[in-house]
């Protein structure tokens, strides 16, 4: 069991998506996994997830059966969570790589 999830709701970001996830995946604290939720949108976005996805199994992908929006995407997000801790990345951001290590260590 990772010691934390991390929800990435995921809407028409093909731009930026790669930037977030590649800082995700090489944060120096390990123990995580990736939730991207899908939100529905309408270009690219969740091939470039898939492609890390395939390359990074801390990655899971998550649907919503239709568009529902960052916060809804956020609870679905946790409902396949299964850490103890949960921390959120919006799809357009980026995590300093130290940045769960630091988190986790402040609990």
């Amino acid at each position: 069991m990772p010691k934390v999830s991390i929800i990435v709701p995921c809407y028409n970001v093909e731009l930026y998506v790669e930037q977030c996830l590649e800082s995700l995946v090489n944060q120096t604290f390990k123990d995580i996994e990736i939730i991207c939720v899908d939100d529905c949108g309408t270009d690219n976005t969740m091939e470039v997830v898939q492609r890390f996805a395939v390359r990074d199994k801390r990655i899971k992908i998550v649907k919503n059966s239709e568009n529902s929006g960052l916060s809804a995407s956020r609870n679905n997000g946790i409902k396949h969570s299964s850490a103890e801790y949960i921390m959120c990345c919006d799809s357009d951001d980026f995590y300093a790589p130290d940045m769960c290590a630091k988190m986790y260590n402040a609990i």
